[in-house]
């Protein structure tokens, strides 16, 4: 089972089976993945990132992704990685400049992970924007309200279930499929009606993702 699992997983980040919103996703990390800039170098080197994103503009402009009039009137929220706005009562943008992931392509990775595992707040990738010359992409995502705090032994219980082990603070990882999900704090997973909605979600993937 796990296997078949691990399968489809590869499958869905290769580009070659479905997941919900994930056409524009997979086109952007197949483009990164095949370009000759990016495809040959090493992702940990100095400069990596810097010229991964001027693959990545080239991408944006070929495939008409520069998004110029974006609504950012509704402020609710930033962190580190990102800056939050309401669009309207169902839905919120997201503004992502990957700084968590050690490139674009991982960034993307991670989208096509959470689509898959969470569907019922699955990313819809509108475009990219630039800020200050800061390359951003953004994202569509159900908006949701809380009706009590989320206790973590909920997502503790909730992730053992499905195979991930809680190695350190809010993060955890299934070493048998591979994967590594980290920052599950109670901002990041929310409650309501009794059901856990996981909006935040930073996915990596280990070497054993592809043995």
């Amino acid at each position: 089972m796990i296997n078949a699992l691990k399968y489809e997983l590869r499958q869905i980040i290769s580009g070659k089976s479905q997941v919900r919103h994930g056409t524009i996703i997979q086109s952007a990390a197949s483009y990164l993945r095949n370009c000759p800039t990016t495809s040959q170098a090493n992702p940990n080197a100095k400069h990596f990132k810097k010229e991964e994103a001027k693959s990545l503009e080239t991408f944006i402009s070929n495939s008409g992704l520069w998004l110029y009039e974006i609504d950012l009137s509704q402020y609710v929220s930033e962190g580190a990685e990102q800056k939050v706005y309401l669009k309207d009562s169902s839905l919120v943008v997201k503004l992502n400049d990957s700084i968590y992931y050690n490139s674009w392509q991982d960034y993307f990775h991670n989208l096509l992970l959470h689509n898959f595992f969470f569907e019922d707040t699955a990313y819809r990738l509108l475009g990219f924007t630039k800020q200050d010359g800061v390359l951003y992409a953004v994202v569509e995502q159900a908006f949701v309200t809380i009706t009590t705090n989320t206790n973590l032994n909920d997502v503790t219980a909730f992730l053992t279930s499905n195979g991930f082990e809680n190695n350190r603070n809010n993060d955890y990882i299934h070493r048998e499929l591979g994967i590594i999900l980290e920052d599950l704090h109670d901002e990041n997973v929310l409650t309501r009606n009794g059901v856990l909605y996981f909006i935040d979600t930073v996915f990596y993937l280990t070497r054993d993702f592809w043995l």
